[in-house]
């Protein structure tokens, strides 16, 4: 691995609900006291379903704001288990039904119509809690194809300034790379095992380009 990412955490208290079906944790922050509601919309200003990634740092931006009642939905249970908290943990979430929602995906015609296993996150922090923790933007053509295909704010200099606001890079100062944001993301360039060098150069001896950062202006190569 190149680069490794901190996952996001929400903010508030966690109550875990009954029923027949799944574990429904409901995390939510400052809910209000000064009314009788019948529903969820009118007890709450922000009803967020699904606490993965994206979900808890919108609950977390939104529960920044003492007066705003923010309420994180998630059908999974807690992220406290040594196998998420554990780096080279992935290796055991992937097939953990209790933690792992583990689709398939329909025939790929590319695939010979085979099918492929598909994990997503079925706990807290989603599928951010359970993958390999690797922090990877995209493509910057993909963002360009978006904006081009009549998205305007879509492109990748668009988007890239909010890239670099989120991130906290540790590694040396660099156009496209962010300091002082919430998500921590480690160069670990310097911890790879000798092999792993032996791997990059033997596909410059192929000809295959090299990149030492596939977040930075050209992510294609070795």
């Amino acid at each position: 691995l190149c680069h490794s990412v901190g996952r996001a955490r929400p903010w508030g208290r966690a109550e875990r609900g009954g029923g027949a079906g799944a574990p429904l944790y409901r995390l939510h922050a400052a809910p209000r006291h000064d009314r009788n509601a019948g529903s969820l919309m009118d007890a709450f200003d922000y009803v967020i379903v699904g606490a993965g990634t994206a979900g808890c740092v919108l609950a977390s931006r939104l529960s920044e704001d003492p007066s705003v009642s923010v309420l994180l939905l998630e059908a999974g249970g807690s992220d406290r288990t040594i196998w998420i908290q554990l780096p080279i943990g992935y290796g055991r979430t992937y097939f953990d039904a209790s933690i792992n929602w583990m689709y398939d995906t329909a025939p790929v015609p590319g695939l010979n119509g085979r099918e492929s296993y598909w994990p997503r996150g079925k706990v807290i922090g989603g599928s951010g809690s359970i993958n390999a923790m690797v922090h990877v933007r995209g493509r910057p053509e993909d963002f360009d194809d978006w904006k081009d295909l009549g998205n305007p704010g879509w492109g990748f200099d668009d988007v890239l300034p909010y890239f670099m606001r989120a991130e906290d890079f540790e590694g040396g100062p660099r156009s496209h790379r962010g300091r002082g944001g919430p998500v921590r993301v480690t160069d670990l360039k310097g911890l790879a095992h000798p092999l792993c060098q032996t791997f990059i150069e033997a596909g410059r001896t192929l000809g295959f380009p090299s990149t030492d950062d596939f977040n930075g202006p050209s992510g294609e190569g070795v």
